[in-house]
């Protein structure tokens, strides 16, 4: 069955966060006379490209990535074009997609994202819509922007109600190309230990 890739690609000079750590890359092995490999060694941001939050990026006592539980990050999910004029994204604009929606929700909130160009401006989710998410069983919000708060935000209302309810976050999905409704997601974040946020390989399928 076809796996749909929703990860934007690692490399040097994808967009991050202003100030954040850039991704960097270089050999440290290249095939050659006496060397029989290619090695590479990396140097990146927890929060660079497609990645999951932990509880502990935004609460100082919260789980760290290694300690969640892999079961949220696979199953049903359902794609939602969320797209809309205003800042934020408003429950009462995706409501009408819910009905019997799984417990992990994919949310397209922007048109195509160059994911080489932090996204100045983009579409963020209301805290209230968020509310409504958990009141309605879901577990895990996917968005395919940086943050589901603005990217101005110093309180984190959406981020602090997902910790309210314990809801998993993923960021920084590519979902331009993918038709709305319901497939199963697979993405899962790397297993490291004590940190606040995991890179992962996110694809879904029919």
């Amino acid at each position: 069955m076809a796996l749909i890739d929703i990860s934007p690609p690692l490399r040097v000079g994808i967009g991050v966060f202003p100030g954040d750590a850039l991704f960097r890359a270089q050999p440290t092995f290249t095939i050659g006379p006496g060397c029989p490999v290619n090695v590479a060694e990396i140097a990146m941001s927890t929060h660079c490209g497609a990645h999951a939050d932990a509880p502990l990026h935004y609460d100082p006592d919260g789980a760290s990535i290694d300690a969640l539980d892999l079961a949220d990050f696979i199953g049903p999910a359902r794609v939602i074009d969320a797209r809309g004029s205003g800042a934020l994204c408003q429950f009462d604009e995706i409501a009408s997609a819910f009905d019997g929606a799984p417990p992990r929700v994919l949310l397209r909130l922007m048109d195509r994202i160059d994911p080489m160009v932090w996204p100045t401006g983009f579409r963020a989710l209301a805290p209230e819509a968020v509310e409504h998410l958990a009141a309605r069983g879901v577990r895990l919000i996917g968005v395919d922007v940086p943050s589901v708060d603005p990217e101005t935000s110093k309180d984190l209302p959406s981020h602090m109600v997902c910790r309210a309810h314990d809801l998993r976050i993923i960021e920084n999905l590519v979902l331009s190309d993918v038709t709305p409704g319901d497939y199963e997601l697979i993405a899962l974040p790397l297993k490291l230990a004590g940190l606040d946020a995991a890179p992962l390989r996110a694809v879904l399928r029919r």
